[in-house]
């Protein structure tokens, strides 16, 4: 059990990371462990629309796919250009001394992932995409010119049909739309009496 506490606290540290990218676009920023949980979401919901994918897989992927960031940090774009992180050394060292099965299990979920092969780790991939295009349409929508360029080559990072649905219909939502009901009777006569 020691190892899996040394392992939960190691993770907790997505919860304080940054993604690395944002400083780039100008605006908007979140955790490696906010990025995580909103990709799962989206590749499991996706996966229930479709047949052949086992959504269960599809989170799990989605779930680990990034743990390794904790002992790598998140390298965007950019610093990719120069800068390598092995995430398999990583992985092993975050793994090591948990019980044999559970190590195992982690890593090949990661390598899964990180293959891209399958029909899950290719939503999962559209899935860690969409999640980047979610967060990119709010900051266009608030204002920011550079997010359109973001989100043409996030765009053409999608894999699977199901993804540039979703993808097309996030473009054309405002990203308030799911709380911002434009009527007069939620915002200019909503008082406790009716009128």
């Amino acid at each position: 059990m020691r190892a899996l506490a040394k392992l939960l606290f190691e993770a907790g540290m997505l919860k304080k990371m940054r993604r690395t990218g944002y400083p780039f676009l100008g605006s908007g920023g979140e955790s490696i462990a906010d990025h995580c949980f909103r990709a799962a979401l989206i590749g499991y919901l996706l996966a229930l629309e479709l047949e052949e994918v086992d959504e269960g897989k599809v989170a799990l992927l989605l779930l680990h796919h990034d743990l390794a960031e904790a002992r790598t940090g998140d390298l965007n774009y950019m610093n990719k250009r120069y800068c390598t992180a092995d995430e398999d050394k990583a992985l092993e060292h975050a793994t090591r001394e948990l019980p044999e099965a559970m190590g195992k299990r982690i890593r090949e979920l990661c390598g899964e992932f990180n293959a891209g092969e399958t029909a899950e780790a290719q939503l999962a991939h559209d899935a860690d995409q969409l999640d980047l295009l979610i967060e990119l349409k709010e900051q266009q929508d608030l204002g920011n010119p550079y997010a359109k360029h973001w989100i043409h080559y996030a765009l053409k990072r999608l894999q699977t049909e199901a993804a540039r649905e979703l993808a097309h219909t996030v473009l054309t939502t405002d990203w308030t739309d799911w709380w911002f009901e434009k009527r007069d009777d939620l915002w200019v006569r909503n008082n406790h009496n009716g009128h």
